[in-house]
């Protein structure tokens, strides 16, 4: 089965993009950071998520990003799929922190359960065939909004969802030009995929 090990994420300031991950969310290998100065504007087409156990867990991460210099795209709150928020880090990446829990059942906690990764797509279909085709195991899907792969033990878990509605639960506009400033790092080999989104050798990654 095809797994995502990590992301790698382009930002102009490398010093202070190491200082925000470590600060805000004490992440490990799963998200590597290289310079870029590949021209970018606007809404870059992806989101990653971290999923949490519980709505005092994301009121943590929430508060820690912006501690940090995260900007907030949407304050967490209560929906009828669970409580969350979004936040953008100084180097224009889009966070969402959620839980499927309503209530508390500990202390709150910076510890996350699943790091996704979410692609917006021109088409959730022909995209999912795609990467069907290159050894992903599709483990949720909803015609063609939402698409989520089986990740099994990998570190990141992928999900396809249209470009335009991510950006709405983002809370952003869906215009966006210029690189994704993402390169996604697994086992299926390096390629480009139909919505302009980069995959390479996880081993590789931390040398682009």
């Amino acid at each position: 089965m095809t797994s995502i090990a990590c992301v790698t994420l382009g930002v102009t300031d490398l010093a202070a993009a190491e200082r925000f991950y470590t600060t805000a969310f004490g992440l490990g290998g799963q998200v590597r950071l290289r310079a870029s100065e590949a021209p970018s504007t606007g809404f870059r087409g992806f989101t990653l998520s971290l999923v949490v156990s519980q709505p005092a867990d994301v009121d943590a991460l929430v508060d820690a990003a912006v501690a940090a210099g995260a900007t907030t795209l949407k304050p967490a709150a209560r929906s009828l799929w669970g409580y969350g928020g979004v936040v953008q880090a100084p180097d224009g990446t889009i966070w969402q922190i959620a839980t499927s829990s309503k209530k508390n059942t500990g202390p709150a906690s910076k510890r996350f359960d699943e790091l996704v990764l979410l692609l917006g797509v021109k088409d959730v279909k022909a995209a999912k065939q795609f990467y069907v085709e290159r050894g992903l195991t599709v483990g949720k899907s909803f015609g063609g909004k939402y698409v989520e792969f089986d990740s099994g033990s990998a570190p990141v878990k992928l999900a396809l969802y249209k470009r335009r509605g991510l950006a709405k639960v983002a809370g952003v506009s869906p215009d966006g030009t210029g690189s994704h400033r993402l390169t996604i790092g697994g086992d299926a080999g390096a390629f480009t995929d139909p919505d302009g989104f980069a995959w390479a050798p996880a081993s590789q990654t931390a040398d682009l």
